[in-house]
């Protein structure tokens, strides 16, 4: 059983604001769902209007009291193109104008295991999608956040949903680099090893803000929420069609969006995070911190991450 309870340990986030990426279906849902109904004014950051409206129409239908809440708002975000996530991050600040603040952002979107395909921007689009949109929509909201934690009643968040599969990084033939952008969109013989590699860097990402952030009051993390019975699978299904049954056979065992969403949400709102110092950790389900893989725990490799991620942002997007 989980010793985290949403409903019981989760604390109320009146006057706090949150991001989630990927809000519009599956765990990002029900992570918005839990944060609206504790009283978070949250953006659903997600690509389509028409679905976010819709999940936003819908959990109002579930919950009549998120109407004298908070509220929800949609925030247009498509991943697979680093000018949309300038653009999106930009218009936060602007939303947020300068009495605003960020309290929470959960960079929770993502694919598994799609087939090999290149983005608009020429990057391997499991990298992109999981690792480097994110990484360029969340360093400008950086200052934003650092703000928001000088207020003595914040205490501020960087949660980065990784996976177990980070993982299967370790099968890279020729080990995992993250040098040159080559050395990201390599086919490799497994889709799983591609999402793998975006997976690592994900817990990379959270280890290299909390380096970068070591002196704020902001908690970075990363995690594995849970095998969760979510639409994820799609991306299999398409690399691998044979595995429909196989997969339709797994889903029995997966777990629900709601326990999905306990690692995500304490990361992301215990106290527990702040009172322990809980800063570039890994958890998993439900709310245990322990040891990422050997690649993850990697200092160079987390710099380099960091050092192609702004060049390839840079290169590729107008500020």
């Amino acid at each position: 059983m989980p010793s985290w309870d949403i409903d019981c340990d989760m604390p109320d986030l009146t006057g706090k604001v949150a991001i989630v990426t990927g809000g519009n279906t599956g765990l990002g849902l029900e992570i918005v769902r839990h944060l609206a109904l504790h009283n978070a004014k949250v953006y659903m950051a997600s690509r389509t209007e028409s679905r976010a409206l819709a999940a936003i129409s819908k959990l109002q239908s579930d919950h009549p009291e998120l109407k004298q809440k908070a509220g929800i708002v949609w925030l247009k975000l498509d991943l697979c193109d680093l000018q949309s996530c300038r653009n999106a991050a930009r218009e936060v600040l602007e939303k947020e104008g300068e009495s605003g603040r960020l309290d929470i952002l959960i960079n929770n979107a993502g694919v598994m295991a799609t087939p090999y395909e290149l983005t608009k921007d020429g990057v391997e689009n499991q990298f992109q999608a999981n690792f480097l949109g994110h990484f360029a929509f969340t360093v400008p909201l950086l200052p934003l956040l650092i703000k928001t934690s000088k207020d003595p009643k914040s205490s501020v968040r960087l949660v980065q949903v990784s996976s177990m599969g980070h993982n299967f990084a370790s099968r890279a033939s020729g080990g995992i680099k993250f040098d040159t952008l080559d050395s990201v969109n390599r086919k490799y013989s497994n889709a799983y090893v591609r999402y793998g590699q975006s997976k690592l860097a994900n817990v990379l990402f959270a280890k290299a803000l909390a380096k970068r952030l070591k002196d704020e009051r902001i908690f970075s993390s990363a995690l594995h929420p849970g095998n969760i019975r979510t639409e994820l699978n799609r991306g299999t299904l398409e690399s691998y069609p044979w595995a429909r049954p196989i997969i339709a056979m797994i889903e029995w065992g997966l777990i629900t969006p709601y326990k999905g969403a306990i690692t995500p949400l304490y990361a992301a709102t215990s106290p527990e995070i702040e009172s322990n110092n809980l800063r570039g950790e890994y958890f998993i389900p439900y709310a245990k911190k322990t040891a990422p893989s050997k690649l993850a725990q990697d200092d160079k490799l987390a710099d380099d991450l960091w050092t192609l991620a702004e060049k390839l942002v840079a290169e590729k997007t107008t500020a």
